[in-house]
């Protein structure tokens, strides 16, 4: 049992589980519906996605200083107390069930879910 750190729209992996979608905004252009068929997520749960704000200085980020400011900001946000317990209740259910969170980025390392992983590992997750 454990949480894995998956790019949304990518194959699904056949132990992965339940997909929980951490963006700000739903895939453009697909009917809710297509959502899961299309590998996109199963759960919506953006209250672990960066406020528009930070999403904004990720995107800007072009240094690995500019990169730290963000996930500064960001884990400042998940610090607050709706991000925080969601990230308590998934670092427990990881000990017992298969389940991914993932954002739509290519590259992980600059992506917000990179730093979902450590929030998590922090918290004991069990992380594949």
């Amino acid at each position: 049992m454990s949480v894995r750190i998956v790019r949304l729209g990518t194959p699904r992996l056949a132990d992965e589980g339940t997909r929980i979608g951490t963006v700000r905004r739903v895939p453009r252009g697909v009917p809710k519906e297509r959502y899961a068929s299309e590998n996109w997520f199963d759960v919506w749960f953006p209250v672990l996605s960066p406020s528009p704000d930070l999403m904004a200085q990720a995107k800007a980020a072009e240094s690995e200083k500019d990169w730290a400011g963000f996930s500064r900001g960001f884990k400042a946000e998940m610090a607050e107390p709706a991000p925080r317990h969601a990230l308590d209740l998934l670092a427990v259910l990881s000990q017992g069930s298969d389940f991914s969170v993932g954002c739509y980025c290519e590259n992980e390392a600059r992506c917000h879910r990179s730093v979902l992983r450590a929030l998590l590992a922090e918290r004991g997750a069990k992380i594949a």
